[in-house]
């Protein structure tokens, strides 16, 4: 019996017969198992155990988790105790977890919950099955005979105790890195030792090593990967390959990239268009169980920083063999998707390739070719521009269609930090998305999409990238916004987001909307089970564009090459079909932390770059209103901040939900979303990367000349 044919066969009992939890004996029992297969029905109750499926009581019954309003899940924790398990089966609501009941699992552990209350949904940790983080950053405190590290991560509300011999000689005051050696309970603290003194943070290079400690992220390869990384010849063997190489072939990303994963070729015909999308074909040197292929794993994907990034692949293959540099010959996997003249896709192929990019191109400078009609640029470019004409001509079609079908259209700025000479943030701006960034967008999409469905009419095992659709309470805790706003939905349900967006459409509250629309949806992630794109409004959507810095691309890229080449045996099939669940959870929270770190980042560099402007005051667009005060986007740098009540001293201030604003409750001063208001820069706590505003002091008026002051 297979490990699947075993895990099923006990799963179904304890679901389907069992109406109790049952003994080891009991379970052999009923399946009709030897005793010498004793120690395999052990494995498998392990294995059922280790994935969430069944649970097993503190007397050693074992039960199936749905039966005894079990979930499992990540633990997302917030700084003041309490948090919620982010249920691993699709359409289940986070679980709510109040702080007495976590059992000592941290931000990031994958836990076991027991459902207490099911109309608040709300319950308590029984297990903590992972433990999400090992390594700790904080500041190291000596204090008489005691030593802990207090984490600079708000979501841990607990210190990490070290003792006396595991210091590192660490001094009180020190920023460390601590490795947890003992998680905490709901007795007892965690405990650890120091694995690094980095003293005091003063530059903010040293910030940015300090999270990518902070969060486990290893710039640095293993010697295996390495080795497999290297051993490959620069020469290209083009054998059994589509040859594409005749076709005008261009890539546009960033100035600062160099992992070029997607080059674009495009013809028009009498009939419409054909678009080729080539990709790198990253499969070809990393194939399953390789060293490449274990490290990308575990990675799960690459994690950009201001002018640097941790990737997922070695330098020599992300930034050179796989990279769709210019001038060279690559190998790729080719979407040709053949469209009619209104957009619909009528024809689609995919294959290996070999293609030859003839330009680098940046969006920039096809934004300059395109919306700006720049002569110097056409210039440089004659003999491509008709290429990036019939891209835009066919990138107008698809997002037409895309935003008739229903897909949500956030336009949501993205911060850009630009640094002085010496590595210190200078300016952080809002970074241009334009037309050419909308092209290559809509290109990825279909191609997403085309392979997609191509995989599941083949019934072939598949990474599907899912958007469930969001909860219907979650909406109705936005009416009193939009109702403040003005704003009256024109429809109910979902599909009131799309009569919002499209209602705010380029007026002064479209930004703020956005952010308030898009915390209300649940998180993206990677299943196996295809339950469609919500925010696409896609049926059948997977990410197969970028296998350089995404893990489940390159999955996707292997099985897609084996259906091509008809070299999905059964055993095979089954193989991946055991894999691909856990590469799903382990990517969607891979990509998870990847932004998580990303984030603190930027929040560090925005604290550095304002941590010289204390006292300064700039007007700023208010983007949250909540009981304990407001949080401001200032309009000079794309820099935000919250305004605590406690330093809106000119009154007291009451929070009136009904019309989402806080009120002065003497002068009836209001503060609502979408005002412009003017704030001093209070404090900038660079350890904590936090900037907190205050209301400007009243300006007192001018005495009138000749008039003595009474």
């Amino acid at each position: 019996m297979t490990d699947n044919k075993e895990n099923e066969a006990v799963l179904n009992f304890l679901k389907l017969k069992a109406d109790r939890p049952v003994s080891l004996r009991e379970i052999s029992g009923a399946l009709r198992m030897p005793k010498h297969e004793y120690r395999m029905l052990k494995r498998t109750l392990k294995s059922l155990i280790s994935s969430g499926d069944i649970y097993k009581t503190r007397i050693g019954l074992y039960g199936a988790a749905d039966e005894m309003s079990l979930v499992t899940g990540f633990f997302e924790a917030h700084r003041d105790g309490y948090g919620f398990v982010l249920s691993e089966k699709q359409g289940e609501q986070d679980l709510f977890i109040p702080p007495r009941k976590t059992a000592g699992a941290m931000s990031g552990d994958r836990v076991t919950a027991r459902i207490e209350n099911t109309a608040r949904k709300e319950g308590s940790i029984v297990k903590v099955i992972q433990r999400g983080q090992k390594r700790i950053a904080g500041r190291f405190c000596a204090e008489k005979n005691a030593f802990y590290v207090k984490p600079k991560n708000r979501k841990i509300p607990f210190d990490i105790y070290i003792s006396p011999k595991d210091r590192a000689e660490a001094k009180n005051g020190d920023i460390v890195i601590a490795e947890i050696t003992s998680y905490p309970t709901a007795s007892r603290p965690p405990e650890g030792r120091v694995l690094k003194v980095l003293g005091e943070v003063a530059e903010p290079k040293l910030e940015i090593d300090m999270i990518i400690e902070e969060y486990s992220l290893t710039p640095k390869f293993p010697a295996p990967a390495l080795n497999e990384a290297r051993s490959f010849p620069e020469k290209i063997n083009a054998h059994g390959r589509v040859d594409c190489r005749h076709l005008l072939t261009v890539t546009i990303d960033g100035e600062t990239a160099k992992d070029f994963d997607d080059a674009i070729s495009i013809e028009k015909t009498p009939d419409g268009f054909i678009l080729y999308v080539h990709i790198a074909d990253v499969s070809h040197y990393a194939p399953w169980d390789s060293a490449l292929d274990i490290e990308a794993r575990q990675r799960g994907t690459s994690v950009y920083f201001p002018h640097r990034v941790i990737p997922m692949l070695p330098k020599e293959l992300s930034n050179n063999l796989c990279s769709l540099v210019p001038k060279a010959d690559r190998l790729t996997v080719t979407a040709e998707l053949h469209f009619d003249r209104e957009g619909e896709l009528v024809k689609k192929s995919f294959y290996p390739s070999v293609i030859h990019s003839n330009e680098r191109m940046t969006y920039t400078s096809v934004s300059k070719i395109l919306v700006d009609n720049d002569l110097h640029e056409r210039r440089k470019y004659t003999d491509i521009i008709d290429s990036f004409e019939v891209m835009d001509e066919l990138c107008g079609l698809l997002r037409k269609k895309r935003i008739e079908r229903g897909s949500l259209d956030f336009d949501l700025p993205e911060p850009e930090v630009l640094f002085d000479l010496q590595g210190r943030p200078e300016a952080i701006i809002k970074a241009e998305r334009s037309l050419s960034h909308v092209i290559i967008e809509e290109f990825m999409i279909a191609a997403n999409e085309a392979v997609a469905s191509y995989l599941e009419d083949q019934g072939l095992p598949s990474l599907y990238r899912i958007h469930e659709k969001p909860d219907t309470s979650k909406l109705e805790e936005l009416i009193s916004v939009f109702n403040a706003l003005g704003l009256r939905a024109k429809k109910t349900g979902v599909t009131a987001f799309r009569s919002i967006l499209k209602e705010t459409k380029g007026k002064p509250e479209e930004a703020f909307l956005n952010i308030l629309l898009l915390r209300s949806l649940k998180q993206a992630k990677y299943s196996t089970e295809n339950t469609g794109h919500f925010g696409l409004a896609s049926k059948s959507y997977t990410h197969f564009t970028s296998p350089i810095r995404r893990y489940p691309d390159l999955v996707v890229h292997r099985i897609l090459k084996d259906s091509l080449k008809n070299k999905l045996s059964d055993k095979k099939i089954q193989h991946i079909e055991k894999l691909l669940p856990e590469i799903a959870a382990h990517s969607s929270r891979t990509e998870r932390l990847a932004d998580e770190a990303e984030r603190e980042v930027l929040s560090a560099m925005r604290a550095w770059f304002m941590k010289d402007k204390v006292g300064d005051e700039y007007d700023g667009l208010i983007t949250d209103v909540t009981p304990y005060g407001l949080k401001i986007q200032l309009k000079d740098f794309f820099v935000e901040g919250f305004l605590h009540v406690s330093y809106m001293a000119d009154d007291y201030y009451n929070f009136d939900e009904k019309n989402y604003r806080l009120t002065g409750r003497n002068r009836r001063k209001t503060f609502a979303l979408g005002q412009t208001v003017s704030v001093r820069i209070e404090r900038v706590n660079i350890e904590e990367r936090e900037i907190v505003f205050a209301l400007p002091a009243p300006r007192r008026p001018h005495p009138t000349p000749g008039l003595r002051s009474r």
